[in-house]
C-alpha cells in the first residue's frame, strides 16, 4: 500500500475516529458536569429552604419567648392600644397573638374577635394543658402556620401564630429555579418525582405535634439547567467542526509536501544500477528530512562503491589464504596468497571444485555442502595438513556466504599456515608438564594423568617419596648440586620401573610413583628396590660425598573404591608416618590407624578451628581438682577445651589440638580460652574470694610475639583479681623457649599471676629445670600416678617429687587419679591436690555456678580452675 493510502487510511480510520470519540466523550462530560451541577444546586437549595423554615421558627419561639408574660400583664386598655399598633404595623396580616386560657383560644384584644378571620380559630386538645413551651408547624385543614405556645400560669398560655400563605413560601425559594413550595401535611416522602421535567423534592419540617407531621414540597425548574446543557452541547458541536477541518487541511498539505516527493525520491532509488561502477546522486526536495534522506543514499553509495574496492584491497593484503566458492562448492575467486599457497593461478583455479584444488582434503566438497545446506551461522574450524613442497600444517575456517536476503549463495574458506604455531604450542606443553630438572612428570601432570591411568585397573597404589638430608646437600653445596642429586634420583627411581608405573617429581624433593595391578607384597618390594636405589647414589663436591636417603608412603586401592586424588593425600599422610620412623623406611596408609587418620584430617580440622574461634564456637568444659590433707584450699577445677560439631557432637581435644600445632593455630586458640575465661570469671564476682583459673599456654604462644600484651590488655579489660588466674605450661615447652618463657613468667608474674608446671617428670632434666623456673604449682605427670597404687617404683617417683616440691614451696598436684586406692595413696605422700575420674569427670563450664550455688558452702574440696587447650 502507498504512503498516500495510508495516509487516507490514517485519517478515516484512526484521526476521525478520534475526533468523534473525543466529542463523545466531551458531550459526556458536559451532560455529567450538568447532572452534576444541578444536583448540587438542588442539594443546596433544599439545604437552604430546610434552614429558612427553621430560622423562621426560632424566631417565632424568641419572639414568644420574649414577650409573652410582659403582655400577659398587660391592662385590657394596654392591650387595644398594642392591638391597634399591631395592626397598624401590617404585622398583623401574617403574624397573630392568641390567647389559650384553660383551653380556649381567646384574641389578644377583647374589643376585636379576628381568631376566625384569620384562620386560627381551634387547638388541638393536645395543647390545651400543656405547661411547657412549643414551637413547630400547625396545618388546618389546607392552611398552615408556624405557631409558638409559651405557657406562663398554670391555665393560661400565650401563643403567637404566622400565617404561611403561598406567597409567602414562595419567598423561601430562588426564583428562577424553584417553581413552587407547598405545606403538606403527612410523612415526608425521601423523594416524590426526582427524574421528571420538573423535579419535586420533599422537605421535612419541625412540627407543633409529633402526631401530625408536616413537610414541605418543593418543585424545581428544569429551565435553567436546559439552557446551560444547550451551551455545552453547542461547544461540543464547534469542536467535532474544528476538528474535521484542521484534518482535511492536514491531509492536503501532508499531500503537497511529502508524498509527491517522497514518489520522486523513490522514482530515482529505483534507476539506482548495484553494477555499475558510477551511479547519480539522488535529490530529494519537499521537506528538510527527504533531503536528508537523500544525502544519507547518496552517502550509502559512495561508502558501498568504496567498500568494494577496499574489500578487494583487504583480501589482496591479508597474510590469510581467502578462497570464495559458489553453491555448488566451484571457486569462485582467490586472493594472491591462495594463489602462493596452493601454486595456481587465479585464472586457472576459477571454476573448478575446492576438492580438486586442495588435493590433501579430499572430504571438503561433501563438508562444503552440507555445511551450506545447514545455513549455520557459526564457522566451522579444522586442521588439515598440506603437502607441496614441504608438509605444512594449515588451519581452515569455513563460513556460509550471505545475500541481502540472508540466504546461502556460497562460502568462504580462509587457510592460514600454522605449522610454527604447532611446534611452538608442542615445545610448551612439554615444558608445562615435565620437569626440567628431572625431565619426569610434574605435579600438575601427574594429578591430571591419574585418572586415565588408574582406569579399568583392578587396583592402584600411590607411593608418596620424600629425600632424607637433601637439604644438607642445598646448604652446603648450593642448589645447582642439589639439582644435579634430583636429577640422579629420578635416574635411579625410573631404572626400577617397567611400564606398568608412572613417576613424577612432586615438587622440592617430593616423587610420585603410580603403580597399577600389583598387590602389597609387590608395591612392598618394588619400593625397597627404590629405596635401596637411591640410597646408592653418591654426589661428590669439593671432595666430599654426599648420599640421600628415602621415607615413602604407601597408599593402596582397589576397584570400585579407587579415588586417585584422595589416595594421594593418603600416600602423603603415610609419609609423615614413615619420616616418623626414621631415613629408608616406608608406611603403609590405614584406614583404623587414628594418628593417620588424624593427620588426614588435620587441613579439614584447621579450617573447622578458624570457623570456630570465628563464630565463637568454642566450648569450655570442667574437671574439678580436690585439695588433699587438712587446712582450706581454693576451690579449683580444669577446664577442658571442646569443639561442637553441626551434628551437635562434641569433639575431644585430640582431634583438633595435633592440627592447630601442625597449622600454626595454637597461638589463635590459646588467645581465644584466655578471653573466654576472662570473661566468664568476670560475669561471676560472687567466686573471686576462694576461686583461681589456671590456663594453659601452648608451646608456640609461650613467648610468642603479642601474647604477654594480649593478656595484660585482657586483663585490663575484664578487670577481674589476678590472684584468680593461674598460667599453665609444660615442661618441654618451657625448655624448648627458655628464655622467652623466662621473661614472659617474670612479666606476668610482676602482674600478681601465679604458675604452674604441667606434664611434670617427662622430661631429661626436670628438677634441673625446676629450680629455675618461678612456678607455683608442680603437675605430676599421669603416667607415673595411674599406677601409684600397684608399682612401688612409681610410688617412689612421685614421692621424691613431691618432697624436693615441698623443699621449694612449690604445691603438687597429681593426675589421673581414677580410684580410690590412689587418692589413700596420694594422702599418704601428702600431696595437695588430685585430679582424675575418680574426682570428678569433665562437665560444661556453664553448669558450674548453677552446681556451686545448690553445693553452697558444703563443699569440702575448693577445686582450681583450670583451661587447658589439650
Amino acid at each position: 500500500m502507498r504512503i498516500g493510502k495510508k495516509l487516507i487510511v490514517f485519517i478515516v480510520g484512526f484521526c476521525l475516529p478520534a475526533v468523534i470519540s473525543v466529542s463523545y466523550c466531551l458531550s459526556m462530560w458536559f451532560d455529567h458536569r450538568v447532572e452534576t451541577f444541578k444536583q448540587s444546586a438542588v442539594n443546596i437549595e433544599l439545604s437552604t429552604i430546610q434552614s429558612q423554615i427553621e430560622k423562621d421558627i426560632k424566631q417565632l419561639e424568641l419572639l414568644a419567648k420574649v414577650y409573652a408574660l410582659p403582655l400577659s400583664k398587660l391592662a385590657i386598655k394596654e392591650r387595644v392600644s398594642l392591638d391597634e399598633a399591631w395592626r397598624d404595623s401590617l404585622l398583623a396580616d401574617h403574624l397573630s397573638l392568641f390567647y389559650l386560657n384553660n383551653g380556649e383560644l381567646q384574641p389578644f384584644s377583647p374589643i376585636y374577635d379576628d381568631v376566625t378571620s384569620f384562620g386560627f380559630d381551634s387547638i388541638p386538645a393536645l395543647l390545651q394543658d400543656t405547661t411547657q413551651a412549643l414551637s413547630g408547624i400547625y396545618m388546618l385543614q389546607d392552611k398552615s402556620f408556624i405557631v409558638s405556645l409559651v405557657p406562663i400560669s398554670q391555665s393560661r398560655s400565650v401563643v403567637l401564630a404566622r400565617r404561611l400563605t403561598p406567597a409567602y413560601l414562595s419567598t423561601y425559594g430562588l426564583k428562577g429555579l424553584v417553581s413552587n413550595i407547598d405545606m403538606v401535611q403527612g410523612e415526608a416522602i425521601e423523594t416524590l418525582d426526582a427524574y421528571s421535567d420538573n423535579p419535586i423534592f420533599s422537605l421535612k419540617v419541625p412540627s407543633l405535634i409529633s402526631e401530625r407531621p408536616a413537610y414541605l414540597e418543593v418543585q424545581f425548574s428544569e429551565a435553567a439547567f436546559n439552557q446551560v446543557k444547550l451551551k455545552y452541547d453547542l461547544v461540543t458541536f464547534s469542536i467535532v467542526g474544528v476538528g474535521l477541518l484542521i484534518l482535511i487541511i492536514g491531509y492536503i498539505w501532508l499531500k503537497m509536501g511529502l508524498i509527491r516527493p517522497f514518489r520522486r525520491l523513490m522514482t530515482q532509488v529505483a534507476d539506482i544500477d548495484p553494477i555499475a561502477k558510477t551511479y547519480t546522486p539522488l535529490v530529494g526536495s519537499g521537506c528538510s528530512e527527504l533531503v536528508i534522506m537523500a544525502d544519507r543514499v547518496n552517502t550509502l553509495l559512495a561508502r558501498i562503491f568504496q567498500q568494494k574496492e577496499r574489500f578487494k584491497t583487504t583480501l589482496e593484503s591479508i597474510a590469510e589464504a581467502v578462497i570464495l566458492t559458489d553453491i555448488e562448492a566451484k571457486v569462485v575467486y582467490l586472493n594472491p596468497q591462495a594463489e602462493q599457497l596452493l601454486g595456481v593461478k587465479s585464472n586457472n583455479a576459477i571454476g573448478v571444485t575446492v576438492d580438486s584444488l586442495l588435493s590433501t582434503d579430499k572430504s571438503i566438497k561433501d563438508e562444503l555442502r552440507e555445511f551450506m545446506r545447514s545455513q549455520a551461522q557459526a564457522p566451522i574450524l579444522s586442521k588439515l595438513k598440506l603437502k607441496t613442497d614441504k608438509t605444512r600444517i594449515l588451519e581452515r575456517s569455513i563460513s556460509n556466504l550471505l545475500n541481502h536476503q540472508r540466504v546461502v549463495i556460497g562460502t568462504v574458506i580462509v587457510l592460514r599456515d600454522v605449522t610454527q604455531e604447532e611446534l611452538l604450542k608442542m615445545q610448551l606443553r612439554q615444558k608445562a608438564n615435565i620437569d626440567s630438572i628431572t625431565s619426569l612428570l610434574n605435579r600438575r601432570a601427574f594429578e591430571e594423568r591419574l585418572e586415565k591411568f588408574s582406569h579399568d585397573a583392578q587396583s592402584i597404589a600411590i607411593c608418596y617419596f620424600d629425600l632424607e638430608q637433601f637439604k644438607l646437600i642445598n646448604d652446603s653445596c648450593g642448589h645447582s648440586a642439589g639439582d644435579t642429586m634430583l636429577a640422579m634420583v629420578a635416574k635411579a627411581m625410573q631404572s626400577c620401573l617397567s611400564k606398568d608405573e608412572m613417576l613424577a617429581r612432586l615438587g622440592g624433593d617430593e616423587f610420585g610413583l603410580a603403580i597399577r595391578d600389583h598387590n602389597a607384597l609387590e608395591v612392598a618390594q618394588l619400593v625397597k628396590r627404590v629405596t635401596a636405589s637411591v640410597s646408592m647414589q653418591v654426589l661428590r663436591d669439593n671432595g666430599c660425598h654426599y648420599k640421600v636417603g628415602i621415607s615413602a608412603g604407601v597408599a593402596i586401592a582397589r576397584a570400585p573404591y579407587i579415588s586417585p586424588k584422595e589416595m594421594l593425600k593418603d600416600a602423603d599422610v603415610a609419609c609423615i608416618a614413615a619420616k616418623r620412623k626414621g631415613c629408608n623406611q616406608v608406611h603403609f596408609y590405614d584406614d583404623n590407624d587414628k594418628e593417620s587418620i588424624y593427620q588426614r584430617n588435620a587441613p579439614m580440622w584447621a579450617v573447622r578451628i578458624g570457623q570456630a574461634i570465628e563464630h565463637n564456637e568454642l566450648l569450655l568444659y570442667y574437671q574439678p581438682i580436690k585439695g588433699m590433707g587438712p587446712g582450706e584450699h581454693r576451690q579449683r577445677m580444669e577446664i577442658l577445651l571442646r569443639i561442637q560439631e553441626p551434628c551437635g557432637r562434641i569433639l575431644s581435644p585430640a582431634q583438633f589440638i595435633e592440627a592447630a600445632e601442625r597449622f600454626k593455630l595454637m597461638n589463635d586458640v590459646d588467645k581465644e580460652v584466655i578471653r573466654k575465661a576472662f570473661l566468664w570469671l568476670s560475669l561471676h564476682e560472687e567466686i573471686w574470694d576462694d576461686h583461681c583459673i589456671s590456663i594453659n599456654l601452648s608451646g608456640n604462644s609461650l613467648g610468642a610475639e603479642g601474647m604477654v600484651e594480649y593478656i595484660a590488655e585482657q586483663f585490663k579489660r575484664f578487670e577481674i583479681p589476678s590472684k584468680c588466674i593461674c598460667f599453665e605450661i609444660t615442661e618441654t615447652s618451657a625448655i624448648q623457649n627458655r628464655n622467652r618463657a623466662m621473661d614472659m613468667l617474670n612479666y606476668l608474674r610482676k602482674l600478681g599471676f601465679s604458675f604452674a608446671l604441667d606434664d611434670f617428670g617427662t622430661g631429661f632434666a626436670s628438677y634441673g629445670y625446676l629450680k629455675e623456673l618461678p612456678v607455683d604449682y608442680v603437675k605430676i605427670d599421669g603416667c607415673f600416678v595411674k599406677s601409684l597404687a600397684t608399682n612401688a617404683k612409681d610410688f617412689a617417683i612421685v614421692k621424691s617429687i613431691h618432697d624436693v616440691c615441698g623443699v621449694m614451696g612449690i604445691e603438687t598436684v597429681a593426675e589421673f587419679v581414677e580410684n580410690q586406692d590412689i587418692i589413700d595413696r596420694l594422702e599418704d605422700i601428702g600431696i595437695n591436690y588430685a585430679q582424675g575420674y575418680a574426682i570428678g569427670r569433665p562437665k560444661p563450664l556453664d553448669t558450674y555456678m548453677e552446681l556451686w550455688r545448690s553445693r553452697g558452702q558444703q563443699l569440702q574440696a575448693k577445686p582450681t580452675l583450670e583451661l587447658v587447650s589439650a
